[in-house]
């Protein structure tokens, strides 16, 4: 997609800037309050958010505290309400950042594409997983900078086309950063560092969890089609989410992967099912998973999760080395019993918010010209999470290379979602009767 000269000689400045911001403020009437909006110069970053949700909204905030010159100027989202309301929340929140004006509020399946043919220099990629392949594709042909929510696929041919795209990100020297946010925790940044400087030795196992309650749910209006309904309640459609394993509790996946410095395991054996969730309104996800992970040297990473309501909680991994442990809560305990023993507690730094360090990161990278780059490693923390759930569903053990040269294709392709779409829905799995493909 060719953008305009005048745009890319604006890129070209910014990437060439390293922090000289030439930001003006005019005063406006934003809803009956004065406030102060930034003028624009040849210097502004201008972001765009595709997924108007609950985390598509919270990214977009963060965006624009992340540099003293950025503005979010374009917003897409299939549904207006949920448009309509993080627009109104995020002038709440910082309105003189806010500078998106009712063209350029894009409604409808290809309202992302609008986003991009705009003059943006950022996207971001905050929609149902089962679309993350398909924007990336088309955000790095229009030459954007790139967040993108975790997870970034639902399926193998999905992590297949992403793998491809950041390929042509890096070679086009586009930044990319992913939404597993947990890499950029100083709790968490300070533990692993010590657990892969071998604080604990040689790494044995690892156990991780992400066991939680029951989540939200959408009941459906009389003026709601079957479509809409399911679009709104995505979260418990395999090839909108991809499960929760792969939706959710792929944090704790990606934590496991982290902690063994991202290498691969070899095989995959699962377990899983739906016990508490049995009714049709929640489409054909499994409510629980076990997953053993099996690497080389006879090394395993054990991964527990679910959501059932009235069930005890946990969400923390544990990992067990030849001269010490680690145990990590998550949000409140980070302790390395070893050589030397730890604990982020024991210091008096202040916790970081990762969530607003994820974008002061990709904004400075954007600034310095120096691009942050995520592709390789989001790909992978995602097709860990969607190989435990191939290998629940058909309860066989499954290779890595057999995972991700799979052919099942849950998600279709952008171009075949519609309102009166017929995206066929697949039983729920039965291990040992569902077939791998």
């Amino acid at each position: 997609m060719k953008k305009p000269a005048s745009s890319n000689s604006r890129r070209e400045f910014v990437k060439k800037t390293s922090g000289a911001l030439l930001a003006s403020t005019i005063s406006v009437n934003v809803f009956g309050k004065e406030v102060h909006k930034h003028r624009f110069n040849s210097d502004t970053l201008k972001v765009g958010l595709i997924g108007c949700g609950g985390r598509g909204t919270g990214a977009a905030l963060q965006a624009t505290k992340a540099d003293p010159n950025v503005v979010l100027t374009a917003m897409a989202d299939i549904f207006p309400d949920r448009l309509e309301q993080s627009y109104q929340n995020l002038l709440k929140e910082n309105a003189s950042k806010i500078q998106v004006d009712k063209d350029h509020m894009f409604i409808g399946f290809d309202g992302y594409k609008k986003v991009l043919e705009s003059d943006v220099d950022v996207v971001i990629l905050a929609t149902p997983p089962s679309f993350r392949p398909g924007h990336l594709a088309d955000s790095v042909a229009a030459g954007k900078h790139i967040f993108c929510e975790k997870p970034v696929a639902v399926d193998a041919p999905g992590i297949r086309s992403v793998l491809e795209t950041a390929k042509k990100a890096k070679e086009k020297g586009l930044a990319l950063m992913s939404g597993f946010c947990w890499r950029h925790d100083n709790p968490k940044i300070e533990t692993y560092d010590r657990i892969l400087d071998g604080a604990i030795g040689d790494v044995l196992s690892i156990y991780n969890t992400y066991n939680t309650g029951a989540l939200w749910y959408h009941e459906p209006k009389p003026e709601w089609s079957k479509v809409e309904t399911t679009l709104r309640n995505w979260l418990y459609y395999n090839w909108l989410s991809g499960d929760h394993i792969v939706e959710q509790a792929v944090h704790s996946v990606d934590l496991m992967s982290w902690a063994l410095g991202d290498v691969l395991p070899l095989t995959a054996t699962a377990t899983g099912g739906r016990q508490s969730r049995t009714e049709e309104q929640w489409g054909n996800v499994f409510d629980h998973f076990a997953v053993v992970y099996e690497y080389a040297n006879g090394v395993k990473g054990y991964h527990f999760s679910r959501q059932q309501k009235g069930c005890s909680r946990a969400y923390g991994i544990e990992i067990m080395g030849d001269k010490g442990r680690c145990d990590i809560h998550v949000g409140n305990k980070h302790k390395v019993i070893g050589k030397k023993d730890w604990s982020w507690e024991d210091k008096k730094e202040e916790r970081n918010n990762m969530y607003q360090s994820e974008h002061d990161t990709l904004f400075a990278s954007i600034r310095a010209g120096k691009p942050f780059f995520d592709g390789i490693k989001m790909a992978n923390s995602t097709m860990l999470a969607i190989w435990g759930r191939m290998a629940a569903y058909t309860g066989q053990t499954i290779s890595w290379e057999e995972a991700l040269n799979s052919e099942e294709v849950l998600a279709p392709p952008l171009d075949d979602y519609s309102w009166d779409m017929q995206w066929p829905l697949k039983e729920v799995a039965r291990p040992g009767i569902t077939k791998f493909v």
